[in-house]
């Protein structure tokens, strides 16, 4: 009888075998020890909405990449464990120490103790913003917050907003614009502000009253112990003048004239400055 021929595997099995090998099993075979071992990376990508980086490195003289997570709660464990002193929020070009090990699955290797060392790009953002602080750069918006991504830098900074300030219109998004740096002196706070920015009017209101020192009719809506809550103009407008001595006699409701004594775009400090009619409930 003439044997049975054995059927020959698809072209390329083998090369598909041993890549499979190669990626998947064998870092799994790695010793544990891998995971005391601390590498030295670039990070290349950040994914802010999943809270994940792509950290590139150099490994037996060859060129690898590997995705780890990088949010707040893992920055807060190695602040707990003293291994880093501060959160760190992650850019592009961030130089970085990290280490290697099974990701929760046990089906890859990940990026883990992602720690903060250097960035040259950052560093020279920061210089140049003590001179000439006006960046160009396009607006992005991730969920509920936005983000502007330096042009040559690629680095991407949080957008502060004013609590009196119009957010971006959805036109801006993706465009062109031009912003400056806060926050400076903290690396890991940087912030961005619009170099052109829209505010509500009963914010424009109040810059006026300030210039012109004349006084507003606040109308009282909340009263405590240590404090009256007044809403300025409007209820876009509020502000608390402190009750140090004996409370005047005040109720919810009524309309006092107070002074704005500083006003800017993230605090405003008003006081009384006498008692007018009674606002009818």
């Amino acid at each position: 009888m003439t044997p049975a021929k054995t059927a020959l595997p698809p072209a390329g099995y083998f090369d598909w075998c041993f890549e499979w090998f190669k990626t998947i099993f064998l870092p799994l075979m790695q010793p544990n020890n891998m995971k005391e071992t601390s590498m030295e990376g670039k990070i290349s990508f950040v994914h802010h909405d999943k809270h994940y980086v792509t950290i590139e490195y150099t490994h037996n003289n060859k060129q690898k990449s590997i995705n780890g997570n990088a949010d707040e709660a893992s920055q807060q464990l190695l602040k707990e464990q003293k291994q880093i002193k501060k959160i760190h929020h992650f850019h592009e070009g961030d130089e970085v120490y990290f280490t290697i090990e099974r990701s929760a699955r046990g089906d890859k290797m990940v990026a883990a103790n992602i720690r903060y060392r250097f960035n040259n790009n950052l560093g020279n953002l920061v210089n140049r913003a003590r001179t000439n602080n006006i960046f160009t750069g396009y607006l992005k918006q991730v969920g509920d917050n936005y983000f502007v991504k330096e042009t040559g830098s690629h680095l991407f900074f949080p957008l502060l907003l004013s609590p009196w300030e119009l957010p971006p219109s959805a036109n801006q998004i993706n465009e062109p614009l031009q912003f400056q740096l806060h926050n400076t002196e903290k690396p890991e706070k940087i912030t961005a502000m619009l170099l052109h920015r829209r505010f509500i009017p009963q914010f424009l209101a109040a810059q006026k009253h300030v210039k012109n020192k004349t006084a507003i009719n606040a109308t009282v809506y909340k009263i405590t112990p240590h404090g009256i809550y007044v809403n300025v103009i409007g209820d876009k407008l509020q502000a608390k003048i402190p009750v140090k001595n004996e409370m005047p006699d005040i109720q919810e409701g009524d309309r006092i004239k107070v002074i704005v004594t500083y006003l800017s775009d993230k605090k405003m400090v008003v006081e009384m400055e006498q008692r007018t009619d009674k606002q009818s409930s």
